[in-house]
């Protein structure tokens, strides 16, 4: 019998996030190793694991998520946000409970390209009057 899997792609600065929930006892496996080896920080395992507990579905799912890009701040914001979009393709009465959390939402922010006659993007030429 064919298994249910449910995808969501979640983006984040540069990092890419394709990710896969597959009914199971709650697993995460980022790039072919658990979260803690592939993070080690605390805060952005958390930051993994919070559409899972805000909606009660930690220990239904085992996640297995695919991510290159960026950094490991950016990683884990983009896994969130396939998480949250693939637990939606689940169960659409989720919905609100997320949004209100602010998880749906891409986060737009990217780095500002350098500009000619600057140094950096915004950074000018030290000036003197003389």
């Amino acid at each position: 019998m064919a298994q249910v899997q449910y995808y969501g792609t979640g983006r984040r600065k540069t990092s890419i996030a394709r990710v896969r929930l597959v009914p199971g006892k709650g697993d995460i496996i980022i790039n072919k190793q658990s979260l803690e080896d592939y993070f080690g920080k605390k805060t952005l395992e958390m930051i993994v694991k919070q559409p899972l507990a805000l909606t009660n579905t930690e220990g239904r799912f085992d996640v297995i998520a695919k991510v290159e890009g960026g950094g490991f701040t950016g990683q884990a914001g983009a896994i969130r946000l396939g998480i949250t979009r693939a637990l939606l393709k689940v169960d659409q009465e989720m919905r609100p409970i997320l949004k209100r959390a602010g998880f749906l939402t891409r986060d737009p922010r990217m780095k500002e390209r350098k500009k000619y006659g600057l140094q950096g993007a915004r950074r000018a030429p030290q000036f003197s009057k003389r």
